[in-house]
């Protein structure tokens, strides 16, 4: 299994109220019913207010690397990492475990 992190942290002046970022934030939300690949999907705001902090996680679990693959790829996967793109920045992180 590989596990998939992605941390995202919303542009200067950008809140979780704004109608691009609630969109963005339910179309990762949905991901999981939608892309076969995914063994475990969750995602969430960050709770927390630390400076440090990132503000939206998701933290995702598929089989092997051409699981990965497929899931990165996948449209719905795009659309919705593409809505991200105007509002924010993120790191990824994956691993087997």
């Amino acid at each position: 299994m590989i596990r998939h992190l992605v941390l995202f942290k919303l542009n200067d002046g950008v809140g979780r109220d704004d109608p691009q970022v609630v969109a963005g934030a339910r179309a990762f939300q949905e991901l999981g019913g939608k892309i076969p690949e995914l063994a475990f999907w969750e995602c969430a705001w960050n709770i927390t207010d630390r400076p440090n902090a990132y503000d939206f996680a998701i933290n995702s679990a598929v089989a092997d690397e051409e699981s990965l693959k497929r899931y990165i790829e996948h449209p719905a996967h795009q659309e919705a990492a593409g809505q991200w793109r105007a509002f924010a920045t993120w790191v990824i992180a994956d691993y087997p475990f």
